[in-house]
């Protein structure tokens, strides 16, 4: 069911040789990269995001005959989502996440890369084109960070914490507007609390130890797949707020990941208007 080394090796060689051959020559170019909004004007998609999803779609395919859920594909037809729901391996991808920052010409993005087997994430990938590391995960098999020259270790969330001494992700203008006000109230709760607008470096930092969970408003399976694989390999909890358990299929509810079953329980508490 997991992936065996030459298959995770050969997706991360994809992934690397799409960031050097359509994201990175976009980024900071002479040539202002083309911009569109989708949703709004903090939802944004350039014809990088476009470029590398069509890429990465292509290479997986021609080198492992699996189907593909991108976001920009899912935008385009939200049908395409619909093979979540089917037997078989298919690999989620965000081509830029983080399109904003992106967009801005900050290093703020990364490029995510899950791995879905008969709705079961069983391996994850979060790129840095930027500096060309990457931190990935197996189901079973931990989660890592590595980088090209061999360079690599082994991930481990935080110790538990009280809330007070907590520090994580939350973005209350995301959720709906009958609970931003109490969620931006519970900010001072926490000894930081802000967000990076990314998925990628958002699941990162908590897999690595650095923060101790990530509260989200939305379920889209590119940003969520692999990094609640992520999370749980590094020793982590990850599940919606009303308890259910994460699966790339699902679509609707909050997710919570948090460094411990302890915090986890602590932080769905003092959240518990999301779960209604």
């Amino acid at each position: 069911m997991t992936l065996d080394i030459a298959e995770r090796t050969e997706l991360v060689r994809i992934v690397r040789e799409v960031a050097r051959a359509e994201v990175l020559p976009r980024w900071r170019s002479v040539a202002p990269v083309a911009v569109s909004e989708k949703s709004g004007p903090q939802d944004l998609v350039t014809e990088a995001d476009t470029a590398a999803e069509t890429a990465l779609t292509a290479a997986i395919r021609a080198g492992f005959g699996w189907d593909v859920v991108g976001e920009e594909g899912v935008a385009a037809d939200a049908a395409v989502q619909d093979r979540l729901a089917r037997p078989g391996r298919v690999v989620v991808i965000d081509p830029i996440d983080g399109t904003w920052m992106f967009a801005k010409g900050q290093a703020g993005f990364g490029m995510i890369l899950a791995v879905v087997q008969d709705g079961q994430t069983v391996f994850g990938l979060h790129m840095d084109p930027v500096p060309g590391d990457w931190v990935w995960a197996g189901l079973g098999q931990g989660a890592h960070w590595a980088r090209p020259d061999g360079a690599t270790r082994a991930l481990r969330v935080a110790p538990a914490r009280p809330l007070a001494e907590m520090s994580g992700f939350l973005s209350p203008n995301l959720f709906a507007e009958r609970h931003r006000a109490a969620l931006a109230a519970a900010i001072p709760d926490f000894t930081r609390v802000l967000s990076l607008r990314c998925s990628a470096h958002e699941y990162r930092m908590l897999a690595e130890g650095h923060v101790d969970f990530n509260l989200s408003a939305a379920l889209h399976p590119w940003d969520h797949a692999a990094g609640v694989l992520m999370v749980q390999e590094a020793g982590g909890v990850a599940r919606l707020i009303d308890g259910t358990p994460y699966a790339p299929a699902l679509r609707t509810g909050h997710m919570l990941a948090a460094a411990s079953e302890p915090g986890w329980q602590a932080l769905a508490d003092r959240f518990g208007l999301l779960r209604g």
